[in-house]
Parts: structure tokens; sequence; C-alpha cells
């Protein structure tokens, strides 16, 4: 008989506070995206650490209920909060590369994509910031289904030290969130990475999170559905990995 939710649930817990420790740090810390995964693991790092654990609400050019989400995330879960507004220094930098590069006449057809995962990892170097601050631990936010098809930033969310929901379908991260007690308007939102105005995951993916862990569950999936995934999983090979070098001399 397998284990019930609860205890899977203690279970992840517990390992949380290992990990802690293990690391000789004090407690942890997440970004709050006001979406499902995070939230999740609000609830999940406030069990484990009720006084130490933090989370971190970083609005980049991104959609005032996104913030709001967040919020009610961590009332909900009674965790400790703060809201850093990155939207003006994600501007700057941004706009201080483009007036660079604009000198040398390069095309400016990825500056979307440059844009959107500048959002992420100017949020990882701010949670870095706060974890470096208390010495915490930075939590990571992927679920099983992300992890498989790469659907991160290198180094943005994928910059992380823990990912304690890495082995959960993301079925199962809505079953644990209903069980936490997430609130029902992160419920009902769409996934989004939150990366430009209107984005969804599915959206950008091709594909639906349903197809993706029926496959990772073992089940029959569309072949067209299969071919996405299966391109997505090699495509996204390197962020899995740590960066190649050369093999030494002999």
């Amino acid at each position: 008989m397998g284990r019930t939710k609860d205890e899977k649930i203690n279970y992840v817990i517990n390992w949380l506070r290992k990990k802690v420790e293990e690391s000789g740090t004090n407690g942890l810390v997440v970004g709050l995206s006001g979406g499902i995964d995070s939230s999740v693991v609000g609830f999940l790092i406030k069990k484990a650490f009720p006084e130490n654990s933090m989370g971190v609400i970083m609005p980049c050019k991104s959609n005032e209920n996104d913030k709001k989400d967040a919020v009610e995330v961590a009332k909900a879960a009674g965790l400790k909060h703060i809201v850093i507004d990155l939207s003006d220094e994600q501007d700057n930098l941004l706009n201080k590369v483009s007036n660079e590069l604009i000198k040398y006449k390069y095309n400016n057809k990825n500056k979307k994509l440059a844009d959107a995962n500048l959002r992420a990892r100017i949020r990882m170097s701010t949670l870095y910031t706060v974890a470096n601050s208390l010495n915490y631990l930075v939590v990571g936010t992927d679920n099983a289904a992300e992890l498989y098809t790469g659907y991160f930033t290198k180094y943005g969310d994928g910059g992380v030290d823990i990912i304690p929901i890495a082995n959960l379908s993301k079925r199962e991260v809505y079953e644990w969130a209903r069980h936490l007690g997430v609130p029902q308007a992160v419920l009902d939102r769409p996934p989004s990475a939150g990366l430009w105005e209107g984005q969804t995951d599915e959206n950008e993916m091709g594909t639906t999170y349903n197809m993706i862990d029926d496959l990772l569950e073992g089940k029959e999936i569309p072949q067209e559905h299969r071919k996405i995934i299966e391109r997505l999983h090699k495509n996204t090979q390197h962020k899995r990995e740590m960066p190649p070098s050369p093999p030494k001399y002999d």
C-alpha cells in the first residue's frame, strides 16, 4: 500500500529540514509568483521552518494580479514575505545591453526572449541576495514535468539550491495544493511563468501538462504530443547538466 498524502508531505518536510542541517544554514527562502508550484513550496517551507522561512514576491513588469495572488498565498500559509519590485532594474539592464549592441547593428529579433529570461535571472539574483543575507537556502519550484521538458530558465528559476517537488507530476502538485490549503484563485489560474503579459506555459510549450504527466507515467499519448515533449527534453538536456568542458589531455 502506498503512502498517504500526509505521509508524502511530511517526508518532504523532513527532507527540507535535513538539507538545511546538512548545509549549515538557518532556513529557507522561495520566490512566490502567485502560481501553483511556488505556492505549494511556500506552504512546505513554512511547515518545515515556521520561524525561519520567507517568501519573496518580485514583480517585474508583471500583472498586478500575480503580486496579489502571491500575497494571498503568503497570508494563507502564514509565511513571512517581502515584496521587491524589479521592474526598473530589469528595464535599465536590458536597455543598457540593447543600446550597446545596436552600435554593432545586431539584429534585435531575440529581444523578447532576452527580456523574458532576464526577468527570471534578476529574480534569481535577488533571491540569492536575500538568502545570503539570512543564511538561508534558495528553494526551487520546478515539478517533474517542468524538469523533464526543461521548462525553466537556465540560471534563472533553475538557479536554486534544492527542489522539493521535483518528483511530483503537475497533477500531484494540484492535489497537494488543495490538501495544503492554497487559495482557490491560485488553483483556478492557468499555469504561467510570468515572462510576458498573457504568457501561459502550455501555449508556449505546444502541449499540455496532462500529456507530459501521462508520458512520465508510462501511458500512451498521441504521437504529435510525444514528439513535442521528447524534442523539448532533448533540446534542454544542457539545462540538466553541468556546463561541458574539454577532456583532459593524456
